[in-house]
């Protein structure tokens, strides 16, 4: 049921249907973005780019930065982000990815080692972007 005194907003992306599951892509709550974890699939087709570790992690940083960019926000606002991997021997090549999107100084950052349905890396991420 809707919070009437609720003082966040759920950020959808447009012309994108709504998550299948009770979750919002995003949330901005005052001047922070908090972005759900976000999967390396194509979010109009729901394919994959690949099936390896540089095109999914370029794939998933790209659907965050279009979710931040949807809520007011951009990569350079990033303070937090969360990275899970399917396959921890993959965090050399996904920084290699990481450092296109990412720039000096970096945000606070979590890897965790997991398991993941069809798909090598997931990531989610906090923005913080006054004024929107």
């Amino acid at each position: 049921m809707p919070d009437a005194t609720r003082t966040w907003s759920p950020v959808y992306l447009p012309n994108l249907p709504k998550p299948v599951g009770p979750y919002s892509p995003a949330v901005r709550a005052g001047d922070f973005v908090y972005v759900s974890g976000q999967v390396p699939r194509n979010p109009a087709t729901g394919e994959l780019p690949g099936d390896d570790i540089r095109s999914q992690s370029r794939a998933v940083l790209s659907n965050v930065r279009e979710v931040l960019r949807t809520a007011g926000a951009t990569t350079n606002d990033v303070v937090s982000v969360i990275v899970y991997l399917v396959d921890v021997d993959d965090w050399a090549a996904f920084n290699e990815v990481y450092r296109e999107f990412f720039a000096e100084p970096y945000p606070s950052r979590t890897a965790v080692g997991c398991s993941l349905r069809g798909i090598r890396v997931e990531v989610s991420c906090v923005a913080y972007a006054p004024g929107q």
